[in-house]
């Protein structure tokens, strides 16, 4: 009963301090683009050997650029692990001129990351960002263990259906909304 009455103080706090956290959102300035971070060449070859593999829609050539165990974790995809999955999930995308430029890295060992942002074409401003955590086999090449990415635009407002009630509701539309059912 007790657990009951504190769920519910809880979730009625949370529900009358959003309307304030959203206005707050709203005010706030856009950040400003992170500066470059100049990678040494090693590193570097990962981010240009992937742009150009992108740009030629050459899945293979993608997948070759990860580590054999790696991984794939796009936005709004299941996660994809393995050269030849990665080759697979890659298979039809790509053919555009995509742009890569680092925001930080780091190299210990034989382990390492790059974090940054992309783009496509002359877009000026990044449409989004990613992780890139490295591995190497002695002195061979740097590999791709994740790719992580999502874009920079802000997520489509949802409208919230209480439980049981999503029966009375069509499928979301494209924009996100749910619409009333009209009986039949």
């Amino acid at each position: 009963m007790a657990r009951t009455r504190l769920a519910v103080i809880f979730c009625s706090a949370l529900l009358l301090a959003s309307p304030a956290i959203a206005h707050d959102a709203e005010g706030a300035k856009p950040a400003q683009p992170l500066p470059d971070a100049a990678l040494p060449a090693t590193l570097d070859r990962v981010l240009r050997d992937y742009e150009q593999a992108w740009r030629t829609g050459d899945a293979r050539a993608l997948a070759a650029l990860f580590a054999e165990d790696g991984f794939v974790l796009q936005s709004n995809q299941l996660p994809v692990r393995g050269r030849s999955a990665i080759e697979a999930a890659y298979a039809g995308q790509g053919g555009s001129p995509l742009r890569l430029r680092a925001l930080a890295y780091s190299v210990e060992g034989s382990t390492g990351y790059i974090i940054g942002a992309y783009r496509y074409g002359n877009n000026v401003g990044d449409t989004g960002k990613f992780t890139l955590p490295l591995k190497r086999v002695g002195d061979g090449p740097w590999l791709i263990f994740s790719d992580m990415d999502n874009g920079n635009a802000p997520p489509r407002a949802r409208r919230w259906i209480p439980p049981g009630m999503a029966r009375r509701y069509r499928a979301p539309t494209k924009a996100g909304c749910y619409q009333k059912r009209i009986p039949e």
